[in-house]
């Protein structure tokens, strides 16, 4: 194992990194909110269902966000109130339940995709030069492979 403690110049990388992410995502998620009324994680579960080919079983939406099986039940109950989806019993398992887009759901989706994109455009892609956006990418996907699990040390 490498030396567990960070050097000072590392340091202070990693917390210029969180400070950036914390901001980052707090302005996305007040934008999201003030233009669309919909939080982040509204967001996330729309996409999801709407990128994908068929509707998805919770199972299946909750493995592919990575998130806890109370949270995902929250979330969804309180998108189902709004509106924004509906749950029904899967036919093949009766225990499973599938999910699926409203059409009010799909226009706010819409909505915030574009909130979303206009935002990214502007805190992000224009404030980095063309070779940052690229360094930017190559160490999100490195990072990403480090965190694939189940990961080997």
């Amino acid at each position: 194992m490498k030396n567990a403690i960070l050097t000072e110049q590392q340091s202070l990388i990693w917390s210029s990194y969180q400070r950036m992410r914390t901001r980052l995502t707090g302005r996305l998620n007040r934008e999201l909110a003030q233009q669309t009324g919909l939080s982040e994680a509204d967001y996330e579960i729309l996409t999801a269902l709407i990128e994908s080919p068929e509707p998805l079983r919770a199972l299946a939406l909750r493995c592919g966000l990575e998130w806890e099986k109370s949270r995902l039940s929250h979330q969804l109950r309180r998108m189902e109130t709004r509106g924004l989806l509906t749950r029904e019993e899967c036919i093949e398992d009766n225990r499973g339940t599938v999910i699926h887009v409203t059409a009010a759901g799909r226009e706010l989706a819409e909505q915030a995709k574009q909130v979303y994109d206009e935002a990214v455009q502007r805190f992000v892609i224009d404030v980095l030069t063309p070779n940052q956006l690229e360094v930017l990418g190559t160490i999100a996907e490195t990072l990403l492979d480090q965190l694939e699990e189940p990961h080997q040390s």
